[in-house]
């Protein structure tokens, strides 16, 4: 009986590059993913931002083109307004309809791919705590969570941006549900 041995694994000569660690604090990014997508951002100068994106696609775009688009807006709100910390998104266990299920569920896959490739700590908030924290009921329905979100200072233009404000707020009372 003949015994193969395979090749060791190749290393590379030179080394790593050591990065050094340093401690900032960096932005935090809450999402409401859907086809018209919430975002709220709060800066490490503490100011908030906050609208909506849309990830709708063209009759001439191949099937994962939101997709793309979505990641590359990730990589320019990193750029721009970052670097994020953290991402804290709403965790949707039931849908509607199959088609907001299957984008919900692409845009979830980019966005914890993306947090993971960089590094960035990320958290789903069930949709009954986001409601819970901002109108003190786990029910409420979306006009509701609009005015609570207006109440606080905030002027959403859809309950997208509204939930994304509720997330974020949420995320900065609690520390990410760290009390």
């Amino acid at each position: 009986m003949d015994v193969m041995t395979l090749p060791a694994p190749v290393r590379s000569a030179t080394p790593p590059e050591a990065r050094p660690v340093t401690i900032t604090r960096g932005a935090m990014l809450a999402l409401d993913l859907g086809t018209s997508a919430g975002w709220a951002l709060r800066t490490s100068d503490d100011f908030i931002s906050s609208g909506t994106v849309s990830f709708r696609h063209t009759r001439f775009d191949g099937g994962g083109m939101r997709f793309l688009r979505f990641r590359r807006w990730l990589e320019e709100l990193d750029i721009g307004a970052g670097p994020i910390e953290a991402v804290y998104f709403e965790e949707v266990r039931r849908h509607v309809g199959t088609d907001a299920a299957h984008v919900y569920g692409g845009l979830l896959a980019v966005l914890t791919a993306w947090c993971e490739e960089h590094l960035i700590a990320y958290q789903g908030v069930p949709v009954g705590t986001i409601k819970r924290y901002i109108t003190g009921k786990g029910n409420a329905d979306k006009a509701a969570v609009i005015n609570a979100v207006r109440k606080v200072g905030f002027f959403p233009v859809d309950d997208n941006e509204a939930d994304a404000i509720a997330i974020l707020l949420w995320a900065i009372a609690t520390r990410g549900g760290v009390r």
